[in-house]
């Protein structure tokens, strides 16, 4: 897979990890990213996932990808590790993202972090006319089914990286699968990518 196929946060991430990086993604699903970071950018990558049959295609591609839990086993990785520590469409799916983020940015000397904006119009516009929990192509899921346990916004995300300190290096933001500029991200933006420092 190559950065022009990859999903349009991942296409982001990977154009902006440096060559030769150590990186590990958590939550990687299949190792899409991974694979297009060894392969194109020659990154020392490797991948933490929940799901053990994205595991198993993970380590089938050749990947270093390991079975595990954001929420518990980013402890056991040594300060500095990495370069890079991706968490890409995780963060609203842990349990306690506050602790996840410092976890991520003890381990890597960066973070980048991407999410969906629960706040964009279509899904505030779903609940104020239809009163549900809305079903879009970025959150395809009914509110019983989905992995999202935290609805996070583009804004509460700058307000959790002010709280703790966080820097934040750069930030990209996207409706549907193109690029669009900061302005009224939290209302336009489908989705954003953070990279933090």
């Amino acid at each position: 897979m190559t950065e022009a196929t990859l999903r349009p946060d991942l296409a982001i991430i990977a154009a902006n990890v440096a060559p030769g990086a150590r990186v590990l993604d958590v939550g990687c699903g299949d190792g899409a990213l991974l694979a297009a970071l060894r392969d194109g950018r020659d990154v020392d990558a490797r991948g933490l996932e929940l799901d053990a049959a994205n595991v198993a295609v993970a380590v089938a591609r050749g990947l270093s990808v390991v079975q595990g839990d954001a929420d518990r086993d980013l402890a056991d990785y040594p300060a500095d590790s990495f370069d890079y520590a991706i968490l890409s469409q995780t963060l609203q799916t842990t349990r306690a993202p506050h602790l996840v983020l410092d976890e991520l940015l003890r381990i890597g000397k960066r973070a980048f972090v991407s999410f969906p904006n629960f706040a964009h119009w279509r899904v505030r516009a779903a609940l104020m006319t239809q009163g549900r929990m809305p079903v879009t192509r970025l959150l395809p899921e009914r509110w019983y089914d989905t992995p999202n346990i935290h609805h996070v916004t583009i804004d509460d995300f700058r307000d959790l990286t002010r709280a703790r300190g966080i820097g934040v290096e750069r930030a990209w933001f996207l409706s549907g699968d193109q690029q669009r500029g900061g302005m009224a991200a939290n209302l336009l933006a489908e989705h954003a990518v953070f990279l933090l420092k």
